[in-house]
């Protein structure tokens, strides 16, 4: 795998903050990949948050991250500024959607009827009650997102990884209303499925 550059790697004195340049970040680091480092910083957490939530394993989260930014860093010299806001982190996205999937096909093609192992990586490092409450946490979300279709669950899932529907539309290749509409049917399941259900009229 080409080495990624880390976090803390300075582009110098020069160099303004991020968030009010990115184009001019971008533009840099498409002629030089150490540059890449603050684009790299700034959005690990979101793309790792991402691949955790379709992963559902640290481990695995971290190396598909990883990947995304690999691909990214490989494709970028042939990335288009494009002037619209979160551009970028859309076509970002795109490539961790990608990653994600193709780890899915991989896994599917690892596990030949051995579904114990799957129950063993959602909870890997033996930890005190925090760790054993977050487990149960992401369990229950990945078994209500279960109950989603896949258009809804991607969408909820880029959704919960910050991005805008106007994003998100870009990343998965719909129309913005699409997405939308996709978003509020999610959304009305996610609330039949989490709201305690009506009590039982007593009879007397």
């Amino acid at each position: 795998m080409v080495g990624l550059p880390q976090p803390a790697m300075a582009m110098g004195d020069a160099a303004p903050d991020l968030m009010g340049s990115e184009a001019w970040v971008i533009a840099r680091a498409q002629r030089d990949p150490a540059a890449f480092a603050p684009l790299y910083e700034t959005y690990f957490d979101a793309v790792y948050r991402y691949c955790h939530a379709r992963l559902g394993d640290g481990q695995a989260a971290e190396d598909a991250a990883s990947q995304v930014f690999t691909n990214a860093l490989a494709a970028l010299p042939r990335y288009r500024a494009d002037e619209r806001p979160g551009a970028f982190r859309s076509w970002l996205f795109t490539i961790a959607h990608n990653v994600v999937a193709n780890q899915h096909r991989s896994r599917a093609r690892r596990q030949v009827g051995s579904l114990t192992d799957a129950d063993d990586v959602v909870d890997v490092a033996p930890s005190p009650e925090d760790e054993a409450v977050a487990a149960e946490a992401r369990q229950t979300i990945q078994a209500v997102l279960g109950h989603l279709t896949e258009e809804q669950r991607r969408v909820v899932e880029l959704r919960l990884a910050g991005l805008t529907d106007v994003e998100i539309a870009r990343v998965i290749g719909r129309k913005h209303g699409a997405v939308r509409a996709a978003q509020y049917r999610a959304l009305l399941k996610l609330r039949m499925l989490l709201a305690p259900g009506p009590e039982e009229p007593s009879d007397g």
